[in-house]
């Protein structure tokens, strides 16, 4: 058994990387027999992984920067839409309650 597939065959799941200013890693998580069937072709280098998936090239780290600045732009957004309905919401409920 190959060396990757051995060390995730009991947990079912290795793997941490740090991204560059990162404050956690990333976790991923693999089905040992995924693991197991896809150990030898990576080993052997007949599998060509897309450069942009990859967090070890330029275009994966930048793939990377990008996904999660939008989804925290995104985070933001939402976060202050709700705020701002709930102070409408206030604020309607006090106009009319002062309001004869």
């Amino acid at each position: 058994m190959p060396p990757i597939a051995r060390m995730s065959a009991s947990a079912g799941s290795v793997g941490k990387t740090w991204a560059r200013g990162g404050a956690e890693p990333t976790t991923y998580y693999f089905h040992p027999g995924d693991v197991r069937r896809a150990a030898p072709t990576i080993a052997e280098g007949r599998v060509d992984i897309p450069s942009d998936w990859r967090t070890d090239t330029p275009d994966g780290r930048r793939a990377e920067f990008w996904g999660l600045l939008i989804a925290r732009v995104a985070g933001t957004l939402v976060i202050a839409a709700l705020l701002g309905a709930i102070f409408l919401i206030l604020g309607t409920v006090i106009f009319l309650l002062t309001v004869d």
